[in-house]
């Protein structure tokens, strides 16, 4: 179960695992919390926008179910209203009812149920700065943390009729826009005489004093690039294909950065570090205990 704010994350932020589980046969979820209502359109060559807020989000749902087909897995909406990234100094008030505002124990309520009704071994989401201060993020850390810790407890989030509790047994943070990978891949661009999209991003003082945490898991997913490359095209109001994600030669990143990188947070299942599977563990001769 991949757990993500917006849709789209889960096509920028390990979609080529997600597609590789998928085509070996693992059940692949991903989990939408809010339904992208708020995000701006960052496709330029992207034409004429709905004219209401119901036609955006009707279409933010259709490009999310042709990145789910793209990438082969299931999707789930939670139904929280996006946030949006506030900007300025000071920063303005959350709209009212959106996602980062809802309580804990109310966000997380329907993503419990959906853990103990898909019962996944495995739970992805974002480390607790969201990847980057986005309110929806750092939210989405809480919700996917919480769940992964209430859903074993039957005494916790009791609904009558619901599915039986079910204990996940690994919980990973996502590491996709990590500085060590963008310096290795704009290193990599620059000595190949090309232009790196990321040279500002790299040469920033800022990006400079980003923390690294730490990569447990690398998971080899150069095969399944094309179906992640599907996923972010079907995401056509956020994602130009002229623009910052294609501009590496997918040869050259197969070549120098051929995995995704994942922070185990939480075993319950003994393994050993580094690992090259999420399911390190977990994974037995006949499949999945």
């Amino acid at each position: 179960m991949a757990v993500h704010a917006h849709p789209d994350d889960e096509s920028s932020k390990g979609a080529a695992t997600s597609a590789r589980y998928a085509a070996e046969g693992v059940e692949v979820l991903v989990v939408s919390c809010t339904g992208g209502e708020r995000g701006d359109v960052l496709n330029p060559s992207f034409g004429e926008l709905p004219a209401t807020a119901e036609g955006m989000a009707e279409l933010r749902r259709a490009e999310m179910a042709a990145a789910a087909k793209a990438l082969g897995v299931s999707h789930r909406w939670l139904g929280f209203v996006d946030s949006g990234l506030p900007e300025g100094d000071p920063l303005p008030p959350l709209p009212e009812g959106c996602f980062a505002l809802v309580p804990l124990e109310e966000a997380a309520a329907p993503l419990v149920e959906l853990v103990r009704e898909f019962r996944p071994h495995v739970i992805t989401t974002y480390d607790p700065s969201g990847g980057y201060p986005h309110p929806d993020h750092i939210m989405c850390h809480k919700v996917a943390f919480e769940a992964f810790h209430a859903a074993g407890d039957p005494e916790r989030y009791q609904v009558e009729g619901g599915a039986p509790a079910w204990e996940p047994a690994k919980l990973y943070y996502n590491h996709d826009f990590s500085m060590n990978r963008i310096r290795t891949i704009h290193e990599a661009v620059v000595d190949a005489g090309l232009e790196s999209p990321f040279s500002d991003w790299v040469e920033s003082r800022a990006a400079r004093e980003i923390p690294e945490r730490e990569v447990t898991t690398r998971v080899e997913v150069a095969p399944y690039f094309p179906q992640r490359d599907a996923a972010l095209i079907a995401h056509a109001t956020q994602i130009d294909p002229e623009g910052f994600f294609f501009a590496i030669p997918r040869d050259l990143e197969a070549d120098v950065w051929p995995f995704e990188e994942f922070e185990l947070a939480e075993s319950r299942v003994p393994t050993t570090l580094p690992e090259d599977d999420l399911f390190a563990g977990i994974r037995t001769e006949e499949g999945l205990v």
